[in-house]
């Protein structure tokens, strides 16, 4: 099992020198990939199931990880998740294949649903159209990415007579959520899965998987579904947790340094926290 850190594209890492040092640490201290989340606006007032203050600073992800990417060598960039529905899946097609070569083949893109009905609102998404929304954008992607002649049609997005280079130098997609249409989306079209939690959380969302796997076929290009999580409250902070998530079959642990907002101390949580690599 490889250890990540998560969600250092808001606050404490907003400027570019704090980036630079705390990417570089976590490179040094072995951590294996760097992940991000993605909210282009947030409720304001806020509302109870936003995760962040409307006044919250964060960053776009894929422009945050294209400034990772330059300052490292070998950390995987990951998006956790970027909000499919909310993009122009040929636009984010486009930059994800930027950003994984320039990065020799570094980017895990993350992508979900998205769950915020202003935010969707606000971009001109409706909530009911988003899971639709999100299995057409993959796989309009997967063929502007993978096949000799790209053509797609669908409801939301339709192509042909176009092609689009360079294309990534290892598509990777991980998708993300906790409902039964994320894990059968996960199973039918993700290289991986993403989700958050605790333990008990994460022994139901991998049963959930399983029931998946027996409802959808899942291409053999996709290969095995890797298995990334991030704990939440509390942050796993001994070695026994770490071995437990590992014996459950995660691939990537990631920790995630809330609510700190000054470096110094994020730089104390990865140091702390990289020894837990069972």
């Amino acid at each position: 099992m490889e250890l990540g850190v998560f969600g250092l594209n808001a606050k404490a890492t907003l400027g570019p020198a704090e980036t630079v040092r705390l990417a570089r640490l976590a490179e040094d201290l072995g951590y294996a990939s760097w992940w991000v989340g993605e909210h282009v606006v947030l409720p304001s007032p806020r509302v109870p199931e936003s995760p962040m203050d409307p006044a919250d600073p964060i960053l776009d992800p894929l422009v945050h990880l294209s400034y990772v990417a330059a300052v490292t060598r070998r950390l995987e960039l990951g998006t956790g998740i970027v909000i499919l529905p909310q993009r122009n899946p040929l636009v984010l097609a486009k930059q994800a294949a930027s950003l994984d070569v320039l990065s020799g083949g570094r980017l895990l893109l993350g992508v979900g649903a998205g769950y915020l009905e202003p935010e969707m609102r606000a971009v001109g998404v409706a909530m009911a159209d988003r899971g639709r929304r999100t299995d057409e954008y993959l796989d309009a992607m997967t063929a502007l990415w993978t096949e000799p002649a790209p053509a797609y049609q669908g409801r939301f997005v339709s192509f042909r007579d176009v092609d689009a280079h360079p294309r990534p130098a290892r598509p990777r997609i991980v998708v993300g959520g906790h409902s039964p249409a994320a894990f059968r989306r996960a199973v039918a079209r993700g290289h991986g899965w993403f989700g958050n939690g605790t333990l008990e959380d994460l022994t139901r969302h991998l049963a959930g998987l399983r029931r998946a796997a027996d409802e959808v076929e899942r291409p053999p290009r996709l290969g095995r579904l890797e298995i990334t999580f991030m704990p939440l409250d509390p942050v796993v902070v001994q070695p026994r947790d770490a071995a437990r998530y590992a014996e459950l079959g995660v691939d990537r642990l990631l920790v995630y340094p809330l609510p700190l907002e000054d470096p110094a101390d994020v730089a104390r949580f990865l140091e702390r926290h990289a020894t837990l690599r069972p």
